[in-house]
């Protein structure tokens, strides 16, 4: 077959081409390294166990102003979802009964009721509720935080005498 390009005649045979292709395409496949080389251990043997990887964990510190933000964020970011779910749900309450207290008060304050005292207590006991809510969150997140690695086979049983503490040392 013949085929014109810019004056010149040109020969293309696609029996030979196709070949060449074929064993240049079986050449580069086969260059290619083994998956497996000599000096790996065999998987039949034991691995030890791979390391956690704590890089997309929070620190201590990171803990605390995120619970201190919000109640509860140090906590779920830490792995601790319940805990977290807890501290947000008494911040939701506090926080409502705060505001419920304190349009109460102004309702009584309106109407010139005499148990307007007993009402703005109210209100302060909620809102101190609601602050100690924000700081033992960020507290307990950052203790927390701190005992991330401590070891979970602790335990705790009553032995003749008294109580027996039981944990393995790393």
């Amino acid at each position: 077959m013949k085929r014109r390009t810019g004056g010149q005649a040109v020969r293309r045979s696609d029996g030979v081409i196709r070949p060449v292709m074929a064993v240049l395409a079986m050449v580069i496949a086969t260059a290619c390294p083994p998956d497996r080389l000599t000096a790996q251990v065999p998987e039949s043997l034991p691995q030890p166990p791979a390391p956690r990887d704590t890089s997309h964990q929070i620190g201590p510190v990171g803990a605390l102003w995120r619970s201190l933000v919000l109640p509860g964020w140090g906590q779920a970011a830490t792995g601790r979802k319940v805990t977290g779910a807890l501290f947000t749900v008494w911040e939701g309450t506090t926080m409502f009964m705060t505001l419920k207290a304190h349009q109460e008060a102004n309702y009584l304050r309106a109407s010139g009721s005499p148990n307007l005292d007993s009402k703005h207590q109210e209100v302060q006991d909620w809102l101190v509720l609601w602050g100690f809510n924000h700081l033992f969150s960020g507290a307990e997140a950052f203790v927390a935080a701190h005992l991330r690695d401590f070891p979970r086979d602790l335990k705790i049983r009553a032995v003749p005498g008294g109580v027996g503490l039981r944990f393995a040392l790393p």
